[in-house]
């Protein structure tokens, strides 16, 4: 069905869009000065368009083509649910886990300055040991899987679930499994390869979905 105003007039996407991105963008300047944070208007702009834009694809995407939805703009540009806003900033928290792990390596010495993290994990073994990584590590591995059932059925939702799996599933490591203060080196080691594959597919299925990730919202 047509989405439509209660006067019954057709609403265009281009509304659509740039009430999203008013909303996005009084909600993140609302966040910024809550935490006290002093961000310059590209910064604000760019992370409006990111959450806003995001939104609606996402909120778009994640429901079944052969059903109806109520059309929301409270729940599209929640923070938690399946919802965009959801997922950009469990990416965006994987990266500032990387930022701060990454400073303190290199200010023990090491790791050199001139060596970017991924080149660093090359080649790590993971040690699956806590439920939390278990469940994390195996939800990573069924990409090639729900890849190929999208295309076969396409249905991106079932795309959006996968995300959204992802998401609460890192969570639920993060929660669980320290990373900056890890028991050893090598379990450091290994839960931050598993913090660079979620980002990493996070990315990478955010991105076929059209939605732009940032590293700092």
């Amino acid at each position: 069905k047509k989405f439509k105003t209660r006067s019954g007039e057709t609403v265009k996407l281009m509304s659509l869009l740039q009430e999203a991105l008013a909303r996005a963008r009084a909600d993140v300047t609302k966040r910024l000065t809550e935490e006290g944070r002093e961000e310059d208007e590209a910064f604000v702009a760019r992370v409006s368009r990111s959450v806003g834009i995001g939104a609606v694809k996402y909120a778009d995407l994640a429901m079944n083509r052969n059903s109806n939805y109520k059309f929301s703009f409270d729940k599209m540009l929640s923070l938690s649910g399946n919802t965009a806003p959801y997922m950009l900033y469990a990416y965006a928290r994987i990266c500032g886990i990387q930022r701060r792990v990454t400073a303190r390596l290199v200010e023990q010495g090491d790791l050199p300055a001139d060596i970017d993290l991924e080149s660093h994990l090359a080649g790590t073994s993971l040690l699956l040991g806590a439920a939390e990584e278990v469940n994390l590590a195996r939800h990573l591995m069924r990409l090639g899987e729900v890849v190929r059932e999208v295309e076969r059925d396409l249905l991106p939702s079932k795309m959006c679930e996968y995300i959204f799996e992802l998401s609460g599933k890192f969570n639920q490591f993060y929660e669980s499994c320290s990373v900056l203060n890890a028991d050893t080196a090598e379990l450091q080691r290994s839960r931050l390869a598993l913090c660079s594959v979620t980002a990493s597919v996070l990315r990478l299925t955010l991105g076929l979905l059209g939605i732009e990730t940032l590293e700092r919202l």
